[in-house]
């Protein structure tokens, strides 16, 4: 289950480190760079809430666990 995880989570790294120019874009008034960041920001809530799906699914599988 931990290597489930591990993939979630370097999706989650993936998609933050996709969003930083678009950010930078944003930030100096770049309109459609902030439409796209927006549309990022929900793929990576998507994906952080998928990654804390995982870990706890394994934290539930693990043996002596109540």
């Amino acid at each position: 289950m931990e290597n489930i995880a591990m993939q979630e989570y370097d999706t989650l790294k993936r998609l933050v480190e996709e969003a930083a120019d678009d950010v930078a874009k944003a930030e100096g008034g770049n309109k459609a760079a902030g439409t796209r960041v927006r549309k990022k920001m929900q793929d990576i809530k998507a994906a952080a809430q998928e990654v804390r799906k995982k870990i706890l699914e394994g934290r539930e599988t693990e043996p002596g666990v109540a």
